[in-house]
């Protein structure tokens, strides 16, 4: 197929089966422009974090396997590539649940992470950056990474991830667990990471509204496969999102999701 020079990442109809029984993921197409945030959102369940894995070659971990389709990163076909080479040409997975080593200080968890620059750049500016972003982290460098916060554990999750000079970062539930005082500040960051320094990011998240308030585009997921696209700004605005994704019913109330479960947004979606 044709690659496209303005898409940093390309995926292109993949399928994804667990155990060799399970289909996951129906078929999914999504792409990240060069230097853009793009939100993936839907419920638990909907294959987010699968397609994530599929991306950055992690689903043999967990006895997945893409079936059919194709990813694309850079221009490059990375359906065979293996984890470590991805890191390596600049794809960086920030998986749910922020996967620091605990029993390692702070600084250690981000010495860990130079592995990944391979020559492709100096250790010292890149401490400095994570540093800037993240000054708490350097308060803090000394500390084991067991004893951090969660909000702390996920900047050093964060800041591995530029230790490691991404050209695109993917970004797992960010705001989980977090208050919503530090998930505005998780997300600041990570608006300022990619005006700043032009890293692309495909945000995975259940918190609509927080992550469309710093995308460019956004994907909404249900049962393995997207049903509705668009710019961040119309999907904000978008009735059915507000009303079954940020909580905003026709007439301004909440509704939770569960008195939603026999909606009609599938019908109307997938027809």
């Amino acid at each position: 197929m044709t690659t496209r020079p303005d898409m940093v990442l390309e995926v292109n109809n993949i399928e994804v089966v667990y155990n060799k029984t399970v289909q996951v993921l129906r078929g999914l197409s999504l792409a990240v422009p060069r230097g853009k945030i793009v939100a993936l959102l839907g419920s638990n369940g909907a294959g987010k974090s699968t397609m994530l894995k599929a991306v950055s070659r992690l689903l043999a971990l967990e006895d997945g396997a893409m079936t059919r389709g194709e990813v694309r990163f850079d221009g490059h076909d990375i359906s065979h590539s293996e984890p470590h080479e991805l890191v390596r040409a600049g794809l960086f997975h920030v998986m749910e649940g922020r996967r620091v080593f605990e029993d390692l200080t702070v600084e250690e968890n981000l010495v860990a992470a130079t592995y990944a620059l391979s020559g492709r750049g100096a250790v010292k500016p890149a401490f400095d950056l994570v540093y800037e972003y993240f000054p708490r982290l350097f308060e803090r460098r000394t500390g084991l990474a067991g004893y951090l916060s969660g909000g702390e554990q996920q900047m050093l999750a964060i800041g591995r991830a530029l230790i490691a000079q991404p050209t695109l970062i993917l970004l797992d539930e960010p705001s989980l667990g977090l208050s919503p005082v530090l998930v505005e500040t998780i997300f600041e960051i990570i608006a300022r990471i990619n005006a700043e320094r032009g890293v692309s990011m495909l945000v995975v998240e259940q918190n609509a509204s927080v992550a469309l308030a710093v995308a460019d585009y956004g994907y909404i997921m249900e049962t393995g496969k997207v049903v509705i696209d668009g710019t961040a700004e119309k999907l904000a605005t978008d009735p059915d999102v507000r009303e079954f994704y940020l909580g905003i019913g026709a007439e301004g109330g909440t509704k939770g999701f569960r008195e939603l479960k026999h909606y009609k947004r599938r019908k109307r979606w997938l027809s």
